[in-house]
């Protein structure tokens, strides 16, 4: 009986789609907090947002391309890996960071001495990773707990995972008498409430990823009397996420008074991709004309995204070894999808002492309880959905109102110059975490149409970052060769599944020895080393 619950389940199942949900998003579009580009924007922990005359400031300030006096053509290499890695995870990775040029242009003008124009294609995001979340003290609590408590609120639906559970397998209805119903088609009795019959012990979650944020700018700057520097990045952006996931969980099942072994895995393998522009403006200005002091400040618009998202998944009865669907070649599910992010302001300032000296701070803000969800309205005769045409998620949208907040990044970053052809930098990075308070993953009962597709109950909540950079320069001629090596340390919370039922007066009487009860989190570490390097010729 319970392999033939399982069986169609898991055909229930195959239907379904990665929903996109706050967590995700912040996972995806979060690039404030890291730190790519040229080799000596990487050393200074990327702040360069005063200072300028680099290829990787259209990105943050496009202002610091106006102080260009020579064209600069210059391409980035490099590897990274992470310090914690997953048994099986292939670490190492080649990374292909920045190709771009900036062609300078001298006017015979006293007024704009420069115009300059500038392509850049640099990542803004990796995401190569991959991380276990073991958890062997349940104590009782599982995964069809939270499904549950779903479908007693009315939340399930035949295309997501908690609807498919509660109708076929795990969550048992009961009667108005508290007795399990075997057949609900049949049941002439009131169904108050679905009970989970699964008594938890100890999950296994491992989780593989690969992908990236990438830009391309083109921009276009111009410089007034050495004092003054505008510039305007118009930005194109793609985004590309492969994943993996499994949830295995070892339990007890009860069935018709006996406890027996329930374990079982659920695996998601998904991909979320898609494009999205922006445009950034900036400005630097040099008020004393006696001293080398700079201020910048630049504004980034929201980037709007069009992206979809597909999935395939199953389940396995770990018990009799059964797996399904069968059909491993059926066609993935698929969910389009706009997104707009936050707003960004920053403002710098730098300086340089003689010839030997470079320094420059800079702070961003971004509001990520601003992102904002939405669907298409209406499609293409191709399939595509129509750009722009878009009616929002009001409840996603609130949700991420409530979860998410304003982040802080400050960026400091030190070049000295030994002669003119070596020079040594520093740099350090420090990002806020995005996340307001303790939000559990209450979005799952949304009403929501991304949670009409649900198929995992997981979430992360990431912490602050602390990023510290060093780097070294070398110049011939027209020839230099810059390399950057990066410590980026950030943490994060894992969930398995959210334990705010528990303090739920249904689930008092369901379940009262658990009752008001919590799961700690599991600690992830996505520590990560990288090395670059950087070959330009200025001409």
């Amino acid at each position: 009986m319970k392999k033939i619950l399982f069986m169609v389940l898991a055909m229930s199942a195959g239907i379904g789609a990665l929903a996109q949900d706050t967590y995700m998003n912040e996972r995806l579009m979060n690039g404030g907090n890291d730190v790519y580009g040229t080799s000596r924007y990487v050393g200074m922990g990327g702040s360069m947002g005063a200072l300028g005359a680099d290829l990787s400031c259209m990105q943050f300030n496009p202002a610091g391309i106006g102080l260009y006096r020579r064209s600069d053509l210059g391409f980035t290499f490099g590897a990274l890996w992470n310090a914690h890695p997953a048994d099986g995870f292939t670490n190492g990775r080649a990374t292909l960071d920045q190709i771009g040029m900036v062609y300078s242009s001298r006017l015979d003008n006293d007024d704009v001495p420069f115009i300059n124009l500038g392509f850049n294609y640099q990542t803004k995001k990796n995401l190569h990773a991959a991380f276990l979340a073991d958890n062997d003290k349940l104590g009782g609590f599982s995964q069809m707990d939270q499904l549950a408590e779903l479908v007693t609120n009315g939340c399930g639906t035949d295309y997501n995972l908690a609807g498919a559970a509660s109708y076929y397998s795990f969550l048992t209805p009961l009667d108005k008498n508290g007795n399990y119903v075997e057949d609900v088609k049949n049941n002439k009795d009131k169904i108050v409430r679905y009970h989970n019959k699964y008594n938890g012990e100890k999950n296994r979650y491992s989780h593989v990823q690969s992908g990236s944020l990438k830009a391309f700018d083109t921009n276009i700057s111009a410089n007034f009397k050495d004092r003054l520097y505008a510039g305007l990045t118009i930005g194109f952006e793609s985004l590309r996420f492969d994943g993996e996931s499994d949830y295995y969980e070892e339990s007890s099942c009860l069935e018709k008074g006996v406890y027996k072994r329930g374990d079982y895995s659920l695996y998601n393998n998904y991909r979320i991709e898609g494009w999205g522009f922006n445009l950034k403006l900036g400005l630097i200005a040099r008020p004393f004309e006696d001293r080398s002091l700079r201020f910048g400040v630049a504004l980034e618009t929201p980037t709007w995204y069009q992206l979809t998202s597909d999935t395939r998944y199953r389940m396995t009865d770990n018990v009799s070894k059964e797996t399904f669907p069968k059909d491993k070649s059926a066609d993935a599910s698929y969910l389009a999808y706009s997104l707009r992010t936050p707003v960004k302001g920053r403002f710098s300032v730098g300086s340089t002492v003689g010839n030997f000296l470079a320094w420059n701070v800079d702070y961003e803000y971004a509001n990520y309880g601003g992102m904002n969800m939405g669907y298409p309205k209406s499609y293409n005769y191709d399939g595509s959905a129509q750009l722009f045409d878009n009616q929002p998620d009001k409840a996603m949208n609130k949700l991420t109102s409530n979860t998410l907040k304003g982040m802080h990044t400050v960026r400091l970053g030190v070049e000295g110059r030994l002669n003119a052809n070596i020079a040594l930098r520093a740099g350090y990075n420090y990002a806020t975490s995005p996340y307001a308070k303790q939000v559990g993953f209450d979005q799952l009962s949304l009403n929501s149409y991304a949670m009409d597709y649900i198929t995992h109950t997981n979430y992360i909540r990431m912490s602050d970052t602390h990023t510290i950079t060093l780097g070294a320069g070398l110049k011939y001629k027209k020839f230099y060769c810059d390399l950057a090596y990066k410590l980026r340390r950030q943490t994060g919370d894992f969930y398995a599944f959210d334990t705010s039922f528990s303090k739920r007066a249904q689930f008092k009487v369901d379940a009262p020895l658990l009752a008001g009860k919590t799961i700690d989190p599991v600690f992830v570490d996505f520590t990560r080393h990288q090395l670059t390097a950087t070959l330009g010729f200025k001409f």
